[in-house]
């Protein structure tokens, strides 16, 4: 697409904050800084990923119920998702699952209009982690994305709070962290400001009490890093270079994992 040159006024704290997200490896000047912060903002190629890659068996919560399917006043745990994603302007929907379950999706989703997005469908053969399952969509998502797992109800997170902070900052990913009172079930994290200094999941012993939620923005240079978990690999790597954010929320996510937790979340 042909540029245009413009001349343009603006103080000189806010051009210090676009300078300091060039890395002359992804983003090599002033021009391309603004560009990309513009973009962002405007919300251009704005898609998300929800994420349910797996076995289907650890999945189901009944014969013929699963984690995403299952309703919640009378709207499926996925339907609260895209609902949540849809009010945050993400108009392009991947969804990436298995057979099985990816089947049942389509049969209660079909091509998402009903929740006002394009749900794209990307059927997982094998996977050995998150990471495998993400990496799916290498070459399909080439501008920031947005990934969340599918058996989550997060529906008072502020998601425009965790992109913001994205394309503000010089980083990979940025994941959306909150505390635990369990943090050797979770993926914990140590901080300075927003850098993420150190990422381990589930510690089999640990004093820290912040973790990672399991939501994030990235960088389509995600996809280039190898390891078959985002939990154990990427994150841990990305953390050692310097290029994992942190963005604190106030609110929890709540996770599926039982007919239980649906029960609990119907009264």
């Amino acid at each position: 697409m042909p540029k245009t040159k413009i001349s343009i006024t603006i103080n000189e704290k806010t051009l210090q904050d676009i300078d300091s997200i060039t890395d002359n490896i992804y983003i090599r000047n002033r021009s391309q800084a603004i560009e990309h912060l513009v973009k962002n903002a405007l919300g251009e190629n704005k898609a998300a990923v929800i994420l349910l890659g797996g076995k289907e068996d650890y999945l189901r919560i009944s014969k013929g119920e699963y984690r995403p399917t299952a309703k919640i006043k009378n709207s499926p745990v996925i339907g609260l998702a895209l609902k949540k994603l849809r009010e945050n302007n993400f108009k392009t929907i991947f969804i990436v699952a298995r057979h099985g379950l990816l089947t049942k999706l389509f049969e209660m989703l079909k091509d998402g209009a009903d929740y006002g997005v394009k749900i794209i469908y990307v059927e997982e053969k094998s996977s050995n982690g998150t990471a495998d399952s993400l990496r799916l969509l290498k070459g399909r998502i080439n501008a920031n994305l947005l990934v969340v797992y599918g058996d989550i109800i997060f529906s008072r997170i502020n998601i425009d709070g965790l992109w913001n902070e994205h394309i503000k900052r010089n980083s990979i990913a940025t994941i959306m962290l909150t505390t635990s009172s369990k943090p050797s079930e979770k993926g914990t994290v140590k901080v300075e400001g927003n850098r993420v200094l150190a990422f381990e999941q589930k510690p089999k012993k640990s004093d820290i009490y912040l973790v990672f939620s399991p939501i994030f923005v990235a960088e389509p240079q995600i996809f280039e890093y190898s390891g078959s978990s985002l939990e154990s690999d990427v994150f841990p790597e990305l953390a050692e270079k310097g290029l994992l954010n942190g963005h604190l929320s106030s609110e929890k996510e709540v996770h599926i994992h039982s007919k239980k937790d649906v029960e609990n979340l119907r009264k």
